[in-house]
């Protein structure tokens, strides 16, 4: 696997061991061209960067060392974790993303992110669960890699959970169907909701979730199918 240099100054000076990596997050650019996304990602006045950078070509550039903390996932939470940059791998996928126009990523694109998260998987032991979007770890702000991205096909690869649908019929209790789902979002690792509470921040989480498992219904509204996927998911 060929991988390219160029590398950004916008990442922590201490580094840190390789036990403490335990997240691979992936990430869209969601700027109108790649030259643009680089110059981002490499100015100093952003604060912002990644580790690698996976273009429309399949072409992979590392632009921040796998020891050193990258500035990709900003204010975060998983499970117990908070601020997700110092146990965490950031990549980048070129995409326009939502704001300007957002693509199917390219096949060239996912074989070279399989590749790499592949290969940062043995390389640092990430359980296949850790394989996360950047909308899964900051719901509130962020909506990439979004809707597009194909989840279901990295878990062929046990990248990143799936669930399986579970034939035998379970009653919905339609009166804690909410309450449920919540539960079973904070089993998974979701955060930055109130259980029992309906609003705007929770919808944005049932957004998140339904972009990561029901791309083709992301509607933030729990219906019964929403609730049992992420039953599937917890048991």
């Amino acid at each position: 696997m060929k991988i390219l240099e160029d590398f950004s100054p916008n990442y922590s000076k201490k580094s840190r061991n390789r036990k403490d990596i335990k997240f691979i997050i992936i990430h869209y650019t969601g700027m109108q061209s790649e030259i643009e996304s680089i110059k981002r990602l490499k100015d100093p006045k952003y604060k912002v960067s990644c580790h690698y950078l996976i273009n429309r070509k399949g072409n992979i550039t590392q632009m921040v060392k796998d020891q050193n903390v990258a500035w990709h996932a900003g204010k975060s939470k998983w499970k117990n974790f908070f601020n997700l940059n110092k146990n965490s791998i950031g990549i980048e996928l070129v995409n326009k993303g939502h704001q300007y126009g957002y693509q199917n990523f390219s096949k060239k694109q996912i074989y070279s992110l399989i590749q790499l998260c592949k290969n940062l998987k043995k390389k640092y032991a990430i359980k296949k669960e850790n394989f996360l979007g950047h909308s899964d770890i900051a719901p509130l702000r962020k909506t990439d890699p979004g809707e597009k991205f194909p989840w279901r096909k990295l878990s062929v690869y046990e990248i990143g959970k799936w669930y399986n649908v579970d034939k035998t019929n379970f009653k919905i209790n339609t009166k804690k169907i909410e309450i449920n789902f919540f539960k079973n979002l904070k089993k998974l690792g979701y955060r930055y909701f109130k259980i029992y509470d309906r609003n705007f921040k929770d919808t944005k989480i049932i957004r998140s979730f339904q972009q990561h498992y029901l791309p083709n219904q992301v509607t933030g509204k729990i219906d019964k199918k929403t609730f049992k996927i992420s039953h599937f998911l917890v048991h």
